[in-house]
Parts: C-alpha cells; structure tokens; sequence
C-alpha cells in the first residue's frame, strides 16, 4: 500500500502505509505499520507524537 498522511484535527500527522522517515540527525526508518509524527512542536520523542498536543492545547491552523 502507497504511503498516505492525514494531519488529525488539533493533533498530529497520522501516517500509515510504507514510508520511509528521516529525523534531523539523518537516520532513516521504514515504516509500515501506522504511526504518528508530531505537528505541534513539543514532543519529547520527535519526530514522534507522544501525546503533548493534548497536554498544551495545541490548536492547528486550517
């Protein structure tokens, strides 16, 4: 299945499908199993969500 992304409302990227992920250091993963990358700024394991947007009250831009 083709790699698709979907910014949930006031929370993060939901990607699901094959992706291959490279954080700001250069490593890369390959995702093929749903995940979620951080939209608000404030995850302590970027570039994954772990939650804080919930905790801050991020609200996304439309």
């Amino acid at each position: 299945m083709a790699g698709k992304i979907k910014a949930l409302k006031d929370g993060p990227y939901q990607v699901s499908g094959r992706v291959t992920v490279e954080d700001t250091g250069g490593k890369t993963v390959v995702v093929e199993k749903e995940v979620f990358l951080c939209r608000c700024g404030g995850s302590k394991n970027k570039p994954w969500c772990d939650g804080t947007h919930a905790k801050i009250g991020f609200k996304a831009d439309k």
